[in-house]
């Protein structure tokens, strides 16, 4: 437990899936003084019912036996409906529940410096604080100095998403891949990227580091993806104007195909992926969390260095994951199923070696079909043939998208922005 006696409050708005995770992470640690959770609306019937919410988790069990294991006591008392107050594990809550929009938000009046923004409702850093709708900007409006997003940006013009053009003032970190590019004295908007990114993040660093972008001629990864408060429970006519018909559909009964941002996020993070051809996509399947990244390389063989072969590949990975110093990368030998991931600490990604393949085939290109070589040249050849060893290498990543890799390494990231602050 990471006991500072730091008196800073931390700010949370929304109290979905991620912030009701997010004061479970917080309230452990004990790192900040006190928990300020905007609900921006009346929940059930008084401020007990927040509180049963708080307490309990179908994923997770008991906030209690999160904390304390069997022998566990109650860990909230002092409910105040009328201050909006209570006592969690020793650690002041107040929950707020007037204002939706961040900019009417008065964090100021609350003295919160740090707020982690988890609705996934504001993720546009280019827009300005005081849109009738909300920005994720109207937090700094408010009185808050930083922001993290619990999601990748989604710029609303499309035009400055191709282009890149990111504010400034707003960064995208992944912890333990690239988080050392957030500067605390530019830096006032920072995005945490996905779980499935902070997965594939640390699948890709250890290839990268090796082999370099230049032996990667294509990669393309599928997340098999547990459910999310995107799906439907059961059925449901789409609103007006709704192109995917799939996310009307009842998770319950279906294996869903989808879109991920993974993959755009990914060269934010690594910049180096802009010169890999790469696609991701995701398929939701009717879990409640625990997923996983299936990750299929085209490599190109050196003829003088070691062949590429699976026990290379888990060589990279097992060394990489002991020398990791924030064992946020696993490996394991042995064989898993999604349930045994989930909860698991830190875990950004755990590699599952056992399933690691890899097969070796020569690729024929016909020179004399390839753009830009001069002609006078090619006519030269007695063989505009050649044959290019590849290896197609498939890896498994497991990943907790909810507390066990993604929650836990927000909080870390949170942590270490309070640090420099």
């Amino acid at each position: 437990m990471e006991t500072t006696g730091n008196p800073m409050k931390l700010g949370v708005n929304g109290f979905g899936r991620i912030g009701k995770l997010t004061a479970w992470h917080h309230i452990n640690r004990k790192y900040f003084g006190e928990l300020v959770i905007n609900i921006g609306r009346q929940a059930g019937a008084s401020i007990e019912d927040i509180a049963h919410y708080l307490e309990r988790d179908s994923n997770y069990g008991l906030l209690s036996g999160y904390l304390y294991g069997c022998n566990a006591k109650p860990v909230i008392r002092d409910i105040d409906e009328k201050k909006g107050r209570m006592t969690v594990d020793e650690m002041p809550v107040r929950f707020l529940r007037t204002a939706r929009n961040p900019a009417l938000i008065d964090w100021r009046k609350q003295d919160v410096r740090i707020v982690v923004d988890t609705t996934g409702q504001f993720l546009d850093p280019t827009l300005p604080g005081d849109l009738p709708k909300g920005s994720i900007r109207g937090h700094l409006d408010a009185g808050a100095e930083k922001v993290i997003a619990s999601a990748p940006f989604k710029f609303k013009d499309k035009s400055k998403e191709m282009i890149g053009e990111m504010p400034d003032d707003a960064v995208t970190t992944v912890m333990g891949v690239n988080d050392d590019v957030y500067d605390p004295r530019r830096h006032r908007i920072i995005s945490n990227a996905s779980c499935t990114t902070t997965c594939l993040a640390h699948i890709f660093k250890p290839l990268l580091n090796i082999l370099g972008p230049q032996k990667i001629l294509s990669a393309s990864m599928a997340t098999i993806h547990a459910a999310t408060g995107s799906q439907q429970v059961l059925d449901r006519l789409p609103k007006t104007g709704v192109t995917d018909l799939r996310k009307n559909r009842s998770i319950l009964n279906n294996i869903i195909l989808t879109s991920t941002g993974a993959a755009k996020a990914l060269r934010l993070v690594i910049p180096e992926m802009e010169q890999i051809g790469f696609i991701a996509e995701s398929v939701r399947i009717p879990t409640s969390t625990g997923s996983l990244v299936i990750l299929v390389l085209n490599i190109q063989e050196d003829i003088d260095g070691e062949p590429i072969r699976r026990e290379y590949i888990n060589g990279i990975y097992r060394e990489a994951a002991a020398d990791d110093p924030k064992g946020y990368l696993h490996y394991t030998d042995k064989q898993n199923v999604s349930g045994d991931i989930i909860g698991l600490p830190r875990a950004a990604a755990t590699i599952e070696g056992h399933e690691t393949h890899t097969r070796t085939a020569e690729v024929r290109i016909d020179l004399s079909t390839v753009p830009g070589l001069d002609k006078k040249i090619i006519s030269t050849l007695e063989n505009t043939v050649i044959r290019v060893p590849v290896t197609q290498t498939v890896i498994y990543g497991w990943y907790d998208n909810e507390m066990g890799s993604y929650v836990n390494i927000l909080g870390d990231r949170t942590v270490t922005i309070a640090e420099e602050m």
